[in-house]
C-alpha cells in the first residue's frame, strides 16, 4: 500500500520514503523521533527545547546522546549554572545571577563559588578579605580574628611560651562571673587532664585511642591525638541562652562566636565582652 503525504498530496511506495521526505522536505518541520510535524521550525525547535525526550542545545542548534553530553557541552561551550540548570548569553549574565541567586553563596571579587553560607563567611573573614589588624601580645604577629590569634596561643607557637593550658588558667581567673566558662566543669578537676599511651595502645594492625576508637599508624601520631584538645573537659560555652554550645578551647568558642551561626555577635555587648576577654588576658599574660 502506497503513503501519502496530505500536505504536499503526493503518493510515496513506502512509508521508509515518505518519512524521508518529511524529514529532508523545507515544507515540513518533522521530529523524526517524535513522529511529529510542526506548523513551524518555531514549534519544531520549542519541542525540542522542551521535551525530556530531546538532549538539544538550542543556542547550538545540535541534538546529543544524552542529557550528561548535553550538559558537559553547555559546560564547555556557554555560560551555564549547573546548579539551576539555566544557560547564560554572557560571562556578565552568570556572575550577575550567582551574585543575585539566594541559591548560590558567591564572592564577586575574587569569583568564586562556595558550598555553603558558612564557607563563603569563612573566606570571608580571611586574609584574602580581611586586614590582619589583632596583634598577638607575645610576639606583634597580626591574624584576622581574635579566634586565630588565640588559636596560635594555644599552640604554643607564640615565642611568648603561652599554650593552651596558660589560656585556659587566665581564662579561668578572669571570668569570675562564668559568662563563657562552665563551673560544672571546672569542679570536677578535670580540665587540662594529660593522657598519653603506651605500646599497651597497639590492636594488632594499629595504635587505638582508647576514649574515640580512631586509629593511628604509629604510637607518636597517637599521643599527638591524645595531646589534642579531643578528648579535654569542654569548659567553654557560648554565652547565648538559647545555643549554649560547648567546645574545649577558647579559640572554638571564639570560632564559633564570630561565625554569627547562632546570632550571639550581633550583639554589642557580647562584641565588648570579647574585646575585653583579649585586653584581659593580655594584661594577666604579659604584665
Amino acid at each position: 500500500m502506497m503513503a501519502y503525504c496530505d500536505d504536499c498530496d503526493r503518493y510515496f511506495n513506502t512509508h521508509h520514503a515518505l518519512r524521508q521526505h518529511l524529514l529532508n522536505s523545507s515544507l515540513h518541520n518533522y521530529c523524526g523521533d517524535c513522529e511529529i510535524d510542526f506548523s513551524s521550525f518555531k514549534g519544531l525547535k520549542e519541542h525540542w527545547v522542551q521535551s525530556r525526550y530531546h538532549d538539544y542545545c538550542q543556542y547550538c542548534d545540535e541534538h546529543f546522546q544524552d542529557e550528561e553530553d548535553l550538559e558537559e557541552h553547555y559546560e564547555d561551550c556557554h555560560y551555564y549554572c549547573p546548579t539551576c540548570r539555566r544557560v547564560f548569553r554572557s560571562e556578565y549574565g552568570l556572575t550577575e545571577h550567582y551574585r543575585q541567586s539566594p541559591a548560590h553563596h558567591y564572592c564577586a571579587s575574587c569569583d568564586r563559588l562556595f558550598r555553603s553560607e558558612s564557607n563563603l563567611n569563612t573566606h570571608l573573614r580571611s586574609s584574602i578579605h580581611c586586614p590582619k589588624d589583632v596583634i598577638c601580645p607575645g610576639c606583634q604577629q597580626g591574624f584576622v580574628s581574635r579566634s586565630a590569634m588565640i588559636l596560635h596561643l594555644e599552640a604554643g607557637t607564640c615565642r611568648s611560651g603561652l599554650n593552651r593550658k596558660t589560656i585556659d588558667r587566665i581564662i579561668q581567673q578572669y571570668d569570675r562571673n562564668h559568662i563563657i566558662t562552665d563551673p560544672s566543669r571546672l569542679l570536677t578537676g578535670s580540665v587540662n587532664v594529660e593522657y598519653s599511651a603506651t605500646d599497651a595502645a597497639w590492636n594488632g594492625y594499629s595504635y587505638e585511642c582508647y576514649f574515640c576508637h580512631n586509629t593511628y599508624r604509629t604510637l607518636l601520631a597517637l599521643n599527638q591525638h591524645l595531646a589534642s584538645p579531643r578528648h579535654q573537659a569542654k569548659i567553654y560555652i557560648c554565652p547565648l541562652n538559647t545555643c549554649k554550645l560547648r567546645c574545649s578551647t577558647l579559640s572554638g568558642l571564639c570560632q564559633h562566636i564570630e561565625s554569627e551561626k547562632c546570632g550571639v555577635f550581633k550583639f554589642r555587648a557580647v562584641r565588648e565582652a570579647m574585646d575585653d576577654l583579649v585586653n584581659g588576658m593580655k594584661r594577666i599574660a604579659f604584665h
